[in-house]
């Protein structure tokens, strides 16, 4: 029986986190990878707070294991999605894209354990300041939303490691049991994956998009739109909209006014792969198939327990 700081505070079985995506990680990805073994994130940053509450209660409902919801910080009704977590006694909450200590205290007042991820160790000494229970480390190759400092995984986790005390979990590039165990080898206690579990059949994802990532090779996705906020991207043709004015020396509001709204929606969950926002990592150049969100959990743990036994023997 595995056993560290990150399956005790969740209270899981495996210490791998199913990130929460926009347009994929709605009550059916996170509860079952929740029965899996693992925590099963609900990402409520493309939801509507009424939306929310009934994926909460749905997970509830499929599930008689820990989850947790995933809130961006720069969300508009944050406010309204807070209170749902505390109404729906939501054992644990991850916060993103933003100051964790505007709501780490009053998430805390009611039980509830917070988390917060972190693009550089500078704002993992914050994050821990504020009084998060542990960070998620994420490095560069990571998919959707990103740190401007463009540090690697493999850089970032071992500086984050060594200026905080809480744990720590690694996440960007991560779809295999070897990258989990080259992960807790820099001293993560856990990991958070994102890519992996949009290629399984629980994702919201539309079917389209969820192809177009199992057929991606290395260089499809590429960071863009940094004077926003930094966001990797599968090469499309909205894309090369975005290269086309930035090369123009487009300002911010020329490129929000590309950006629109529900650019992400139609791509990733409408299925446009043209003109839509497809956010994925570049660990997608790895991932072949489609499978059971249990399955790719069961896969993960049984690979880094292989790879762990034979690196000690």
């Amino acid at each position: 029986m595995f056993s560290n700081r990150i399956t005790q505070l969740f209270n899981i079985q495996y210490p791998i986190i199913q990130a929460g995506m926009v347009w994929a990680s709605g009550w059916r990805l996170a509860s079952a990878v929740s029965n899996a073994g693992g925590l099963g994130l609900i990402g409520s940053g493309s939801m509507y707070p009424e939306v929310l509450k009934e994926h909460i209660q749905k997970c509830k409902a499929a599930t008689d294991k820990p989850f947790g919801v995933n809130i961006p910080l720069l969300y508009p009704d944050i406010d309204k999605h807070i209170q749902i977590v505390i109404e729906e006694k939501i054992p644990i909450v991850f916060t993103s894209a933003g100051n964790p200590k505007t709501y780490a205290a009053l998430l805390k007042q009611h039980g509830i354990t917070v988390v917060h991820v972190v693009s550089s160790s500078k704002f993992a000494v914050k994050a821990q300041e504020a009084g998060c229970d542990a960070i998620v480390a994420e490095g560069f190759e990571a998919g959707g939303h990103n740190g401007r400092e463009e540090t690697t995984t493999m850089v970032l986790v071992p500086a984050v490691c060594k200026v905080v005390n809480i744990p720590v979990i690694a996440a960007g590039g991560i779809a295999t049991g070897r990258q989990m165990l080259a992960a807790m080898i820099l001293g993560a206690e856990g990991v958070q994956i994102g890519s992996r579990f949009v290629a399984s059949q629980e994702a919201s994802s539309h079917m389209k998009f969820k192809e177009a990532l199992i057929h991606s090779k290395e260089g499809d996705t590429i960071l863009t739109l940094k004077q926003l906020t930094p966001v990797r991207l599968i090469r499309n043709q909205f894309y090369n909209q975005v290269q086309e004015q930035e090369s123009k020396g487009a300002i911010v509001e020329e490129l929000k006014a590309l950006l629109g709204k529900g650019r992400a929606k139609r791509g990733m969950f409408e299925g446009d792969l043209e003109n839509g926002e497809l956010e994925i990592g570049q660990v997608s150049a790895i991932i072949n198939d489609i499978l059971p969100a249990a399955d790719i959990v069961k896969n993960i743990w049984n690979e880094f327990a292989a790879v762990m036994e034979n690196a000690l023997k």
